[in-house]
């Protein structure tokens, strides 16, 4: 048995986007989708309510945006198999809870231009930090596929990204069928930071050095039939990895801790210029 890909929608044109994407997704996994809505307020209030203020019933409106996203990924992929479900609970521990039995989840980020492209929406952020399975959050112009992108290439930041994140890695690019481009950032303390003739370039270079031996044993036994591409590039992760991300398809950040995002993670989920993927080390 296939466990789904769960795609969160709220009716938005961003989660809508998300749709399309998981359909792509899902198809190209051979996995069934499953579109969810998280809807609290009728859970406390009830419809009657509603009803008697003159407000459309939040049943309804669901329902209205699960056949409406459902019809959307059916048109994508006919052959899809794609469910949907209405949760009355919140949307962030509806997603987290529903990937407890499912392959990915996919959501969309609420930016739409300017200051607000670079904020990222707390749906996203909580289900980032606490899902069990690999969480792809929709930053950045994606097209609204996740194959055939612009730049064919996959980006992992190797980090101290535990191997399972790289074998996620490696298998997306296997089935798009794209280089994997594994970035390694490095950095010199700041107090080897000198101004001796004798010392200038020497500390960088042995940093530099050290990075790039991290990588070839991290990638020892890297698939033979995915091209793997190597970078090592001096900065912050913070830093190294969004600039990375303007030249990929994909960004894929690995998540040590449950329920909470690292500095890096955090900073590549705000930054990014196409979709991440947050994928929780597994043992």
């Amino acid at each position: 048995m296939y466990l789904p890909l769960v795609a969160g929608v709220d009716g938005s044109e961003p989660s809508l986007r998300a749709v399309d994407w998981a359909a792509d997704e899902a198809a190209l996994h051979g996995v069934p989708l499953l579109v969810l809505y998280g809807a609290l307020w009728e859970r406390y209030e009830g419809a009657a309510l509603a009803r008697e203020l003159g407000k459309p019933s939040t049943q309804v409106q669901a329902e209205d945006i699960l056949r409406a996203a459902a019809r959307r990924a059916r048109r994508r992929h006919p052959d899809l198999p794609v469910t949907t479900e209405m949760v009355p609970d919140e949307a962030e521990h509806a997603l987290v809870c529903a990937g407890r039995n499912a392959s990915m989840i996919v959501v969309g980020s609420r930016g739409r231009s300017g200051v607000a492209d670079r904020l990222l929406g707390s749906v996203s952020r909580t289900v980032a930090a606490a899902s069990d399975c690999p969480v792809v959050v929709l930053r950045g112009n994606h097209d609204n596929r996740a194959v055939a992108g612009r730049h064919g290439r996959i980006i992992v930041g190797l980090g101290d990204a535990p191997a399972s994140v790289l074998r996620f890695a490696f298998t997306e690019a296997r089935l798009r069928r794209v280089p994997l481009t594994v970035v390694r950032a490095w950095r010199r303390p700041a107090h080897e930071t000198v101004d001796h003739p004798l010392l200038t370039g020497e500390p960088a270079r042995l940093y530099e050095e050290r990075a790039a031996k991290e990588l070839e044993a991290a990638l020892e036994d890297a698939p033979s039939d995915i091209a793997v591409r190597r970078r090592t590039a001096e900065g912050p992760a913070r830093s190294v990895l969004p600039a990375a991300s303007a030249e990929a398809d994909l960004m894929v950040i690995g998540r040590r801790s449950h329920g909470r995002l690292g500095r890096v993670a955090h900073s590549v989920l705000h930054r990014s210029a196409c979709p991440v993927v947050v994928a929780p080390e597994q043992r």
